[in-house]
């Protein structure tokens, strides 16, 4: 009996992979036409077919539509038909796929609680919460994330830019870079080296003012982060800092071009070795202003970039020696 039972199996798992290698033949030959063999095969999801591009033959058709049963005409009548939550960001802890219950204490119906359901659905909300953040690591993220979001908003940067400081954070986190570190120290300095990397850099004297640690404490954890996870960072351009300084002072479009042209002849003329990119992006935008006849003072210039104006006056001096050296014959 025990033999036969063994032989049984065995067959069953015989034809269990005959039937897996079938499938898997039938797949590869959906891959391509069985007419003329190409590989080219386009869905038309209108008609609900799969045709082949090279010599127009229908491959499958009848296929099912996976698309949403409704239509929307507009971004509103979109959001107010769909079913389905936000997708997955870094920017959360949970990557946004735990449930939040909402603070309003009222029903679908937008009708207001009674003070048992009130109470009730207040402990839900503190249960909630515990079990969102189950461990010291995850109680950690949520903090920092929140750090990174909250400096973030302060200092204008995009979603891009947030999202990959959360990597970055997540990649210190998991690699134990935060022992001897403040949470906030790496946070900021997850951010500033996110905001270099997409190219929309802020300096470390702004990065300093939004944060709640010292300018030393970031720059000496930047360094350590970028180290540790070999991040590819490249040296601030002055350019990148120039269309952020020329809206703040509500610049003309010629003002602007003008500095990125001062910097380029900088650049060949080897003025911006060793200056910071700062100074120099803001000199330049003092020296583009004269030139366009736009009225804008050192110490405007000086607020918006957070440069002292001695050091705007010596950059503007270099940057206009370099002008003349290269128009001279």
């Amino acid at each position: 009996m025990t033999g036969s039972v063994r032989r049984f199996t065995t067959d069953n798992a015989r034809v269990r992979k005959q039937d897996e290698t079938q499938t898997e033949r039938e797949q590869d030959e959906m891959l391509a036409c069985p007419e003329c063999g190409s590989e080219t095969l386009v869905s038309d999801t209108e008609h609900g077919e799969t045709v082949c591009d090279d010599c127009g033959l229908v491959v499958e058709e009848d296929e099912i539509d996976r698309g949403p049963e409704w239509r929307a005409f507009n971004s509103s009548e979109k959001d107010q038909k769909s079913r389905v939550g936000a997708p997955t960001t870094n920017m959360m802890h949970d990557k946004g796929l735990s449930t939040n219950i909402g603070w309003q204490n009222k029903d679908a119906y937008g009708r207001s609680l009674s003070s048992r359901q009130r109470e009730k659905m207040q402990r839900l909300r503190t249960w909630n919460e515990r079990f969102r953040t189950r461990d010291s690591k995850e109680r950690n993220l949520k903090q920092a994330l929140g750090e990174i979001d909250r400096m973030a908003s302060a200092l204008g940067l995009p979603d891009n830019v947030r999202e990959t400081a959360s990597v970055i954070y997540r990649r210190a986190l998991n690699d134990d870079l935060l022992p001897g570190r403040s949470i906030e120290g790496v946070a900021t300095s997850s951010l500033y080296a996110a905001a270099r990397m997409a190219g929309t850099p802020r300096s470390l004297d702004e990065i300093t003012n939004v944060s709640r640690v010292e300018k030393d404490e970031i720059a000496r954890t930047y360094r350590y982060v970028v180290r540790e996870l070999k991040l590819e960072i490249q040296p601030a351009d002055p350019e990148q800092y120039v269309p952020r300084f020329a809206s703040d002072l509500d610049l003309s479009d010629e003002s602007e071009r003008r500095a990125r042209q001062l910097l380029k002849t900088a650049k060949k003329q080897g003025v911006h070795s060793g200056k910071s990119p700062v100074g120099l992006a803001a000199a330049a935008v003092y020296a583009a202003s004269l030139l366009t006849n736009d009225k804008v003072t050192q110490n405007e210039v000086s607020d918006v970039a957070n440069i002292s104006e001695v050091t705007i006056r010596n950059r503007y001096h270099e940057l206009l020696e370099a002008e003349e050296q290269i128009q001279m014959p």
